[in-house]
């Protein structure tokens, strides 16, 4: 290929969010180039691909790229709670296939898709003082230049604009997660297993999320800055011991190994810029009271292209006007309150937890889902503070209220 061409957009990182803003924009015609670093879309799994299967069904995931879950068991060091929905109300996903299957949707849109790129220093137009494209290298170490009108920032948790531009600065609160795609005798195929407390990880919580077929996802998240553990040494050390219910999983026989790294403080003050857009991880765009976001990043990458490609049309700042000022309407609030019962739950010690655990087995389903998806709005939680009167849930409800302002 040439060392120099031009496109309308250029998108980085082969990822939900990536390829879902792709297939957007290419489908309005828009000449769009995604680059991925890796030799194939999703060659490493950096997530544990949790989500919802209202959310998986809405977005128009096939059911053969997840495995659904019934009911949620949470554990502390002295407790246990479960959620039984009796239907299929959460799900595992095959992250790799669900990747391709949005990487294939985009390439047939139009998209060009370059593997093995990586996005190596951002060109800034000095005159319209605006970012208007890349250099990117490849595997022989060739440099090509890619200029464009519009550059959509998905490259994830390390965030290839926030290293080449003024004013997007790192993240200092962050979770890093380590788990086994393995092979495990005794595992519940209808159940999540939540667990927290001292046991389970130092600040964060150890999981279990099945796959069928006796396969599943063991893993552990520890939240930086309160601890510096190495959650891959500690995730061994837990397999090794067993605490709790891991001691009734049996046989577990790794056979894949992942390792990521996801944003926890909120999403970013603004995320569109002159020539430029950041969506997903980059953007700040995840739960953070269990850390997933492949929801938004499809979503809200959708969102993005579409908006780019009306920007390019019409001449008007949709990437600032529609994109973000719709992703802020709908998660800022929710995300801000969020945050706000996580740092409670990172300074529970093992008794608090016991007794946070505890209120959860008051939860019906569609409580325990509104809760934990995040989905905070002032009625839904003045009708769970009324049913819910017990101390631990008094005193969840209030931090809740006062961040929603009521």
């Amino acid at each position: 290929m040439s060392n120099r061409a031009k496109y309308d957009v250029l998108v980085i990182g082969a990822g939900p969010a990536g390829c879902s803003a792709a297939a957007s924009a290419a489908s309005k015609g828009v000449k769009v180039a995604l680059l991925e670093q890796e030799e194939a879309v999703a060659l490493h799994v950096r997530t544990s691909g949790v989500t919802w299967k209202s959310d998986a069904d809405a977005l128009g995931i096939p059911k053969e790229l997840y495995h659904p879950i019934h009911s949620f068991k949470f554990f502390s060091p002295n407790g246990y709670s479960e959620v039984d929905c009796s239907r299929e109300a959460a799900c595992v996903l095959d992250v790799r296939g669900l990747y391709r299957f949005l990487a294939e949707r985009a390439a047939d849109e139009g998209t060009e898709i370059f593997l093995n790129h990586r996005a190596s220093k951002a060109i800034i137009d000095s005159q319209r003082e605006k970012v208007s494209g890349l250099l990117a290298s490849g595997r022989s170490g060739k440099t090509i230049e890619l200029n464009s009108e519009l550059i959509i920032d998905a490259s994830g948790f390390h965030s290839f604009l926030q290293k080449e531009i003024g004013g997007v600065n790192a993240w200092t609160r962050f979770g890093v997660g380590a788990e086994y795609e393995a092979y495990i005798d005794n595992v519940d195929e209808n159940s999540w297993m939540l667990m927290v407390g001292s046991n389970f990880s130092p600040a964060g919580y150890a999981w279990v999320f099945p796959l069928g077929r006796k396969r599943a996802r063991i893993g552990v998240g520890i939240g930086r800055p309160n601890s510096e553990v190495n959650p891959a040494d500690w995730l061994d050390e837990l397999i090794a011991k067993r605490p709790g219910p891991l001691a009734r999983l049996g046989r577990i026989t790794p056979t894949e190994f992942h390792f990521g790294m996801v944003p926890n403080q909120g999403l970013r003050d603004t995320f569109v810029g002159k020539g430029y857009a950041m969506v997903g991880d980059s953007a700040g765009q995840v739960n953070p009271l269990v850390l997933e976001g492949i929801r938004f990043a499809i979503r809200y990458g959708r969102l993005c292209g579409e908006s780019a490609a009306e920007q390019l049309a019409y001449g008007y700042n949709a990437l600032l006007t529609k994109y973000e000022a719709v992703v802020k309407n709908e998660m800022k609030r929710r995300v801000d309150t969020a945050l706000r019962v996580q740092s409670r739950w990172l300074n529970l010690d093992d008794e608090g937890w016991d007794k946070e655990i505890e209120m959860i087995n008051q939860f019906s389903c569609e409580e325990f889902l509104t809760f934990i998806k995040a989905d905070f709005s002032p009625a839904a939680i003045i009708k769970l503070s009324a049913k819910h009167p017990s101390l631990a849930a008094r005193e969840l409800f209030s931090l809740v209220r006062s961040s929603l302002g009521f």
